[in-house]
C-alpha cells in the first residue's frame, strides 16, 4: 500500500497538505517549489482577505492539488485555472495571485 495517509481532528479551514518524501520519486525543481509555496501563501492570503464561501471552498480545494507533486498535470493545471478565475475576478487585489499561477504555469512547462 503507497500513499498519504491523512487523519484531521477537528479543526477549521483545514487546507492543503504538506509532502514530506524522500528518496525514490524525482522531486520538482526548486524553482517550481518555491513559486508554488509563493502561490500558496498568497492564496491562503487572498482566502483570508474575505472571497465568497463558493470562491474559498474552490480555493481549498485547489490547494492541495496544486502542492501535490503527486498530482496529474492536467488536474494540477485545471487546478491552477480555477484559481487564477477567482483571483482575476478581484481586480487589483487578485493580480499578485494570477502573476504567481502564470509563473508556476510557466514552470510546470506545456
Amino acid at each position: 500500500m503507497s500513499g498519504d495517509t491523512v487523519n484531521m481532528n477537528g479543526g477549521t479551514h483545514n487546507i492543503g497538505i504538506q509532502h514530506l518524501h524522500s528518496g525514490g520519486a524525482q522531486s520538482a525543481p526548486p524553482a517550481l517549489l518555491e513559486a508554488i509555496g509563493e502561490l500558496s501563501r498568497l492564496l491562503k492570503k487572498l482566502r483570508d482577505q474575505g472571497v465568497t464561501p463558493a470562491a474559498a471552498q474552490v480555493i481549498d480545494n485547489s490547494l492541495p492539488v496544486i502542492s501535490s507533486q503527486a498530482s496529474p498535470p492536467e488536474d494540477r493545471r485545471g487546478a491552477l485555472i480555477a484559481v487564477a478565475g477567482i483571483a482575476q475576478s478581484l481586480g487589483a487585489l487578485g493580480t499578485t495571485v494570477v502573476d504567481a499561477v502564470d509563473r508556476v504555469l510557466g514552470l510546470l512547462g506545456p
